[in-house]
């Protein structure tokens, strides 16, 4: 049996979720469904892209009382949920695998009407873990957008779960999802908002193939080991190890929540700081220079340089401008993501001294080991080794800083999204 075929067979087969792994899964699915609430500014602009077709079928989008097609929706549902980079993430995978599953399986389910909340959360289970076992699978740095790419395979076969596509055709499913998918890390080394449109996109194609699947269309076979499969044109792939642990390892249970919107690659680093400005009571004043030493991941996806004519994408990728946003507030709220708050002179005046080194760690998917070290301008130096990323199974966030979270969320929602988001997350997607 190909290893590809395993992953097909699983994403199949009948599963009872372990206890701990559901109980995972729904607080994931609340997390995510509250990002997305709170990425209602920016989704919205594309929204209108689509005002012509709004009341068409009843598939909603998380940020208004619009209605779309289920293309539609899962397409505006993933520009939200990632748009603000507060979604969580595999990060030995680095793929969001949440958002873009989340995105699809919540059109599919307004597509029929709702379901068995139960039904919901296994193939939502069993998505994210095939898109972070391609992550986890790769045996070389990202040179396409790894949530898009991965995401896409994930969600099209957690599609083709729920609507109960026959299994001797989620060959054609995955085939087809794989003929759509695209998406470069050309758009995070520009921080363009293409990153978020990314996920949109792959969600939108999930739920693309499986229709088509549905209505008999077919696609190729063994698109993950084939001469121009995934691991021959995206990135090389080793599913030894992933598809050994199938059934038997929830990769959902290891996905990493996201307690700052910015990139995770920041998070180490915004944590750490955090930490001592509460337990040191250090103010932004003291701070005479931020030195990070990372795994090369961290340089390369947040170590850009500060500008005072930023946007809001390119700043929360950048950590010279949240490093001293932290130190200064205490928290990083998207609402100050302006021109006027991201040149702030007291911000500015700290970015040039924000360096992050890399060090001597081989891994080039690795986002820790790392460490922080703070020199004040009393001439004290205050240093902070950090193993995990708050967030992490390995670290996770407390109730305060959870509640803090989505006290946030729910600020940034607006009036229009359906209070089950934060109240009752299942009910949402399982209850059109």
């Amino acid at each position: 049996m190909t290893y590809t075929q395993a992953i097909l067979d699983f994403a199949a087969a009948r599963h009872s979720l372990p206890t701990e792994v559901q109980k995972d899964t729904k607080r994931l699915l609340a997390d995510t469904l509250a990002v997305g609430a709170a990425g209602q500014s920016t989704a919205a602009l594309v929204e209108c892209c689509f005002a012509d077709e709004t009341r068409k079928s009843g598939c909603r989008v998380l940020f208004s009382d619009w209605q779309h097609s289920a293309m539609t929706s899962a397409f505006l549902n993933g520009i939200a949920i990632h748009c603000l980079e507060w979604d969580a993430v595999h990060e030995p995978a680095v793929v969001h695998a949440m958002s873009v599953v989340t995105a699809s399986l919540l059109a599919m389910s307004d597509q029929h009407r709702g379901g068995d909340p139960e039904h919901f959360l296994t193939c939502l289970a069993i998505g994210v873990d095939v898109a972070s076992g391609l992550g986890i699978a790769s045996t070389g740095p990202m040179k396409f957008f790894r949530p898009a790419t991965a995401g896409i395979i994930g969600s099209s076969l957690a599609c083709a779960r729920y609507v109960s596509i026959a299994p001797e055709h989620f060959a054609d499913v995955m085939g087809l999802a794989y003929s759509f998918a695209g998406g470069t890390m050309q758009a995070h080394i520009k921080a363009s908002i293409a990153l978020p449109l990314q996920i949109g996109n792959a969600a939108r194609c999930a739920v693309n193939a499986v229709d088509l699947v549905a209505h008999s269309i077919s696609g190729p076979h063994d698109v993950l080991e084939g001469p121009f499969g995934y691991s021959n044109l995206f990135e090389g792939i080793d599913l030894s190890e992933y598809v050994a642990g199938l059934g038997n390892i929830w990769r959902i249970s290891e996905v990493s929540v996201k307690p700052f919107p910015s990139g995770r690659a920041s998070h180490g680093a915004l944590g750490a700081l955090s930490e001592i400005r509460e337990q040191e009571e250090i103010a932004l004043e003291d701070v005479e220079a931020v030195i990070l030493a990372a795994p090369p991941l961290i340089q390369r996806l947040v170590g850009r340089p500060f500008k005072p004519d930023m946007r809001p994408a390119y700043a929360r990728l950048c950590l010279p401008l949240l490093a001293p946003m932290m130190l200064r507030d205490g928290v990083i709220d998207p609402s100050l993501f302006t021109a006027e708050g991201m040149s702030a002179s007291e911000l500015a005046a700290l970015a040039s001294k924000v360096l992050v080194l890399v060090d001597d760690n081989p891994d080039e998917n690795a986002l820790a080991p790392q460490k922080l070290t703070l020199k004040l301008k009393d001439g004290r130096t205050i240093e902070r080794e950090i193993a995990a990323n708050l967030g992490s199974p390995e670290a996770p966030m407390t109730d305060a800083q959870s509640k803090q979270k989505y006290d946030l969320c729910r600020k940034l929602a607006g009036e229009d999204c359906d209070p089950r988001i934060f109240d009752n997350p299942l009910d949402y997607v399982s209850n059109p």
